[in-house]
């Protein structure tokens, strides 16, 4: 059975300490990324505190509790911790496919691990769902260390049998259904599935939507080895395919352009923001680079 990360890789709790220093930039990114509308707080009441962090402003620096307690503290309000978040996180077998240093399961979990973690630096309550061929793991969204740990240490697991096939639709009508209130979620998986587009567009309906693609350089380009024997993880088919025939290979190349066009083009209809991400990239760089983005609208 794969796993995550191989045998060299710490795991991604013993990880947390490295993904940190990006977690907290994307914190902040995330809670200034255009989606105000999700904070149910009101006004600003004050609620608590907690230890200050590099970047906090200065300003919000509780100085009674600083000075009795010896090292700084800010002020938290309740507009700080509304925030609600939710992650669909596909498992299934095409997941664990990938040709570079990392597979897709490797990079979707990555970005989940570092969207957690910014919940948690946010006081945000948070939810998720796993899914491959059956539904593996679900919980309602919480706030809390225990919650987030909880999370992540599930992202880190192995299934003994990983289920064929895909209950993407079955995840995001569970999601509908343990969401009661707006929420922002994350819907982290290849797309390479179908039925799930009438579900997707119920989910959006109620709340902020963001699917998040992963994709890998073999989606839209092929290396010319020769004919290659090519199998379908989910059914076990195998073909041979003529890698280094030009027509092959632009319709290969136009095929991967057609579903990507087709998804994109569903998501803005339905106000979901789609983001790519790729096996090459880095994901706290392409998470940023999208708040940065809602930021500036």
């Amino acid at each position: 059975m794969p796993k995550i990360f191989d045998e060299n890789s710490n795991r991604l709790v013993q990880k947390a300490s490295l993904l940190k220093l990006s977690a907290k930039t994307l914190a902040d990114n995330l809670r200034q990324g255009g989606f105000k509308s999700l904070y149910r707080g009101q006004g600003m009441d004050f609620y608590g505190v907690r230890e200050y962090n590099a970047g906090d402003n200065v300003r919000s620096i509780d100085w009674n509790v600083t000075a009795r307690l010896g090292h700084p503290f800010v002020k938290l309000y309740e507009e700080d911790r509304e925030l609600q978040v939710f992650f669909v996180l596909d498992r299934s077998l095409s997941m664990f496919c990938g040709t570079g240093t990392k597979t897709r399961i490797q990079t979707a979990s990555e970005a989940a691990a570092l969207l957690v973690l910014a919940c948690l630096h946010n006081h945000s309550s948070v939810g998720a769902v796993f899914f491959d061929g059956k539904i593996r793991f679900s919980t309602k969204a919480k706030a809390g260390r225990d919650q987030a740990m909880m999370i992540l240490s599930r992202l880190d697991e192995a299934e003994e049998k990983i289920v064929r096939g895909s209950v993407l639709a079955s995840a995001l009508k569970g999601a509908h259904k343990l969401l009661k209130k707006r929420s922002l979620v994350f819907v982290i998986s290849d797309f390479r599935s179908s039925g799930w587009q009438d579900s997707l567009a119920r989910l959006a309906e109620k709340n902020d939507v963001v699917a998040l693609r992963i994709t890998d350089a073999l989606d839209s380009g092929l290396p010319e080895i020769g004919t290659a024997l090519f199998s379908d993880v989910e059914s076990g088919v195998t073909r041979s395919f003529p890698t280094s025939f030009k027509a092959f290979k632009n319709a290969w190349f136009e095929d991967n352009r057609r579903r990507m066009d087709s998804w994109k083009e569903f998501c803005l209809r339905h106000g979901i923001s789609p983001v790519v991400l790729s096996t090459a990239e880095d994901p706290a760089l392409v998470l940023n680079r999208f708040f940065c983005s809602r930021r500036e609208k």
